[in-house]
């Protein structure tokens, strides 16, 4: 029988899981951030600083998505494809601007 601590259970506190939620939500508010200060979406030839943080935080958080993976999925199987699931959540509502906007 295999005992784990309470904290296990609570995944989401654990810096594997929350921190590529919060570059999500940091490249979301980004993203947003810059479409509400310029009126109108200009596509410029070079796509910016802000474009460029955007796609460090998106592709930054796919090698910690992968450190959580391999390491909670054998412990906790089913927390862990929750908190997998919210993480992705957070990833395609930071994508969505970008794909709908045509950015």
């Amino acid at each position: 029988m295999n005992q784990y601590p309470a904290s296990v259970l609570s995944l989401s506190r654990k810096p594997s899981a929350f921190v590529p939620m919060v570059m999500s939500v940091t490249a979301l508010a980004l993203l947003l951030g810059s479409i509400a200060a310029r009126s109108d979406v200009v596509r410029d030839s070079d796509e910016g600083a802000i474009a460029h943080i955007w796609q460090l935080l998106m592709a930054g958080q796919l090698p910690l998505l992968a450190y959580f993976v391999f390491r909670w999925f054998p412990r906790v199987p089913r927390q862990t494809l929750y908190v997998l699931a919210l993480q992705i959540g957070a990833a395609l509502a930071a994508m969505a601007p970008v794909y709908f906007l045509g950015l």
